[in-house]
Parts: C-alpha cells; structure tokens; sequence
C-alpha cells in the first residue's frame, strides 16, 4: 500500500512538473521562435550564401571560397576598409572611455548637481546614434558651418574643409563617438559608487593625495567594469555605420570608408549579396579576435577582489 502511495505521489508530481514545463515553453516560445526566425537561421542562410555568387535578381550559384579570396587579394577596397576600420577603433574606443571614467570620477563628486548632471551629459548617447544628430554633426563640420565661424571668429583659420580633408574627416567621426560617452559614464559612474569608502579615507589618513587616490584604488576598483566598456565600445566601434554613412559618405578618398559601410555598399549598391554575406562573416571572425585578445591581456591588468587580487 505504501508503495502504490509512493508511486501515486511520484506520477503526480511529474504530472505537475510536465505542466510547469509546458508553461515555461509556452512563455518563452516568442523568444525562441523570434530567435530562430530573425538570428539562427539568418545566420546559417548568410553563411551559406556566403560561398555563392548571389546578386537577389537571380538564383545564388555555387563558387566556394572565391568571395573570400577575391577580398584579400583582388578587393583594394576592402583591405582600405579594415584599415580605416581598425585605425577609427584604436583612436577613438580609448578617448571615449576614458574620457567617460574621467567625466564619472567628476560627477561622483558628492555636489548637490551631480544627478542632474550626470543626466545632462548622458543625452548624447541616447541621441547620438541617430541619423537627425549625424545631419548636425554634418552641418556643424561643413565649409560654412559654426566650427569654422567660430574658428574665424576667435582669429583662427576658418575655412577648414573639415569632411572634404581625407586628414580631418576621420577625426570628425572620432569627435562623435567620443560625445556619445554617455552609456560608459553612466557605468563607471555605478561602479564608484560601489568602491568602499573605508579605502579613500585609509588613504587620507597615510597622506594620500587625491591623484594617488585615483591610480591605486579607483582605477584597480573598476578594471572589471573598464574591461567591460572597453569591450562594448569595441565591438560597437567596428560596426559604425550610421554616422560615416549620413555624414561622408566613405569619402573622401575612402579615407571614412568603414567596414560596415563598404558591407552596405557592397549589398545594396553593387547587389553582391554572396560577397556583402562574406563581408560578415569576416567581421565577425575580426571582432571575435579582438575580444578575445582583450580577454586574454585581462589578466595582467583586471582586479577581482573575490579572487583575491589578479
């Protein structure tokens, strides 16, 4: 008797974990379906087209690696673009964090304006990306615009073609990433917050300066949320797209020509969508490297307290 109760609890109780899990499914099925239609087999059609010659008017014809060695040895273009591309990365992902680590160290300061301005300096993110913002930028940096009014106004050189100079153009794009600090500042700014203040005022009673302050406790505090910005900012620098697109165009001479942009072209100007499907997987193959190479350097530099230091 015991085991037939037993065995009827048992088959209840699965009964009841079947219809849990039946609800789980049901409840997570517009993330799995909405996954497998817009991620999973995109992907996989991408990576697939990827070995064809596909121009969308006709049918995708089998050619192998063609489109992969005709971007490393027949593509100019394309090799210019990874150029651009990684040079726009280096200059401007370490000006944006750390011009948003020094912005944050500010606004932590215990001031009665902080929140308000710490929600000042985070708008440029949320509008940064747009393209209204892009066609500001454009207007600002052109021949006749307000940089160069303001330049001949303080007596300087004012007529600086600032998106016609393959020098200058670059830098443009640089300037508007770097105002778009926000997200970063928001991120250092919670991470400060975190530290113990029991390390500042230890450090004031040894005679700690506030710059010492800075390098040997704020600094090794945060390594693990720097490392995290440092590798969004990454990964979002080489899929720039929207800024080099409304703003130059790629040009002039190619010197804003990223790799997003030129993957743009290659599918929607040319209709090379085997060779623009390629592209991709390149870029994704490029940023894996570098995330992980920026993981790999981690442990030289990134403190954990929970594992006792590096």
């Amino acid at each position: 008797m015991a085991t037939e109760n037993r065995a009827s609890r048992y088959q209840g109780l699965v009964r009841f974990l079947d219809r849990e899990a039946v609800a789980g499914y049901v409840f997570a099925s517009p993330f799995i379906i909405g996954s497998l239609a817009f991620t999973i087999l995109p992907m996989l059609y991408s990576f697939y087209i990827s070995f064809t010659s596909y121009r969308i008017a006709s049918a995708p014809t089998w050619i192998g690696i063609s489109n992969y060695v005709r971007m490393f040895t027949r593509d100019p273009r394309f090799l210019k673009s990874i150029g651009v591309t990684l040079y726009y990365v280096v200059v401007s992902v370490p000006l944006k964090v750390g011009f948003a680590l020094f912005v944050a160290f500010l606004l932590t300061r215990k001031t009665r304006m902080a929140a308000l301005y710490r929600s000042i300096y985070y708008l440029p993110s949320l509008i940064g990306g747009s393209v209204a913002v892009s066609l500001v930028w454009k207007e600002l940096f052109a021949l006749k615009g307000v940089v160069n009014n303001v330049l001949s106004a303080l007596g300087l050189p004012g007529s600086v073609s600032w998106l016609g100079d393959p020098t200058y153009a670059i830098f443009v794009l640089v300037l508007l990433a770097v105002w778009q600090f926000g997200s970063s500042m928001i991120i250092f700014a919670a991470g400060i917050k975190q530290i113990p203040e029991t390390y500042y005022e230890a450090a004031e009673i040894d005679g700690g300066s506030t710059l010492q302050q800075f390098f040997y406790i704020t600094l090794p505090c945060l390594s693990p949320i720097i490392l995290f910005n440092l590798i969004m900012q990454t990964i979002s620098a080489f899929m720039n797209f929207t800024q080099a697109f409304i703003i130059t165009k790629g040009g002039p001479m190619d010197s804003t020509l990223f790799y997003a942009l030129y993957l743009y072209q290659s599918a929607f100007n040319y209709f090379e969508m085997g060779y623009a499907s390629a592209m991709a997987w390149v870029l994704l193959v490029m940023v894996g490297m570098v995330t992980a190479l920026i993981f790999k350097t981690s442990d030289r530099w990134v403190y954990y307290e929970s594992k006792g230091g590096r």
